[in-house]
């Protein structure tokens, strides 16, 4: 599949979804939100998907909103004033809420700058793997007098710590690849010439996971900060109720004839 501003590729029950505005380092258009869900869509349509890697074309992951286009603001200056809440209502907000509620695993591969609105597509994968080159930016504040928005406060407050979370969304300054992993916004960060290997790596280790265990752990891991430790003990017990008889004689079977488990699929 490849729409005006997104490309989606099936292979070995991975599906890549690529950003394809490299001339503007894949920002953000109206269109880019529409073909992006309609691309996760697609790849989780097909039950032989177990993994979604979401990458950009070109030489950077996504520089967030295009601020270029009309429904953003460019223009004359006597425009009527750009409805965000709207905008973020009907295709922003349902682009990273494709990514944050997919089906099945979902790994950024992030190839160089995540600016503003990429910076939240990034975060809202279950895992994020960047190049040495790569670097994020929330520049919302600072630059445009605006909260980040597509789930990137909420990320940040979550990973990064309140401190972190608000240098990082009141300076807008530059955080490169290496200080993303410090800070556990990022899962990994490798050397550029590393990141295709390192992302068909940890792909592969998804697509051979039980894919109904893989969303329970993300859903478990989601939902344990509103928990009491008690509580949380219930949860993980009900997850187990569902997951033990599924998965778990031939993960044992697998593990004493020392070969992988073959799980069934989703």
């Amino acid at each position: 599949m490849h729409n005006d501003t997104v490309s989606l590729g099936i292979d070995s029950a991975t599906a890549t979804v690529t950003l394809d505005r490299p001339d503007s380092l894949n920002s953000m258009s109206i269109g880019l939100c529409h073909d992006l869900i309609e691309a996760i869509e697609t790849a989780e349509s097909d039950r032989s998907v177990a993994v979604v890697i979401i990458t950009g074309a070109g030489r950077g992951f996504c520089a967030g909103a295009d601020l270029s286009q009309p429904a953003l603001g460019a223009g004359a200056a006597n425009e009527e004033p750009v409805d965000v809440p709207t905008l973020m209502d009907l295709y922003f907000n349902p682009a990273v809420r494709a990514i944050q509620a997919c089906s099945v695993p979902t790994v950024a591969r992030v190839n160089g700058i995540a600016g503003g609105g990429g910076f939240g597509l990034a975060l809202a994968c279950d895992i994020a793997i960047a190049a040495r080159s790569a670097s994020f930016v929330a520049t919302f504040g600072p630059k445009l007098g605006i909260v980040p928005d597509i789930g990137t406060t909420w990320h940040l407050s979550r990973r990064a710590g309140r401190s972190r979370a608000l240098g990082i969304a009141l300076l807008g300054e530059r955080i490169s690849a290496a200080q993303a992993v410090e800070w556990g916004l990022i899962y990994a960060v490798v050397d550029d010439d590393a990141l295709d290997h390192e992302t068909a790596r940890v792909a592969k280790i998804l697509r051979d996971s039980s894919a109904e265990a893989s969303i329970r752990i993300r859903d478990a891991i989601d939902v344990a900060p509103h928990h009491s430790f008690s509580k949380h003990l219930d949860v993980e017990r009900e997850h187990q109720r569902v997951l033990a008889p599924l998965n778990l004689d031939e993960g044992i079977r697998a593990f004493l004839e020392k070969r992988s488990p073959e799980f069934p699929g989703r």
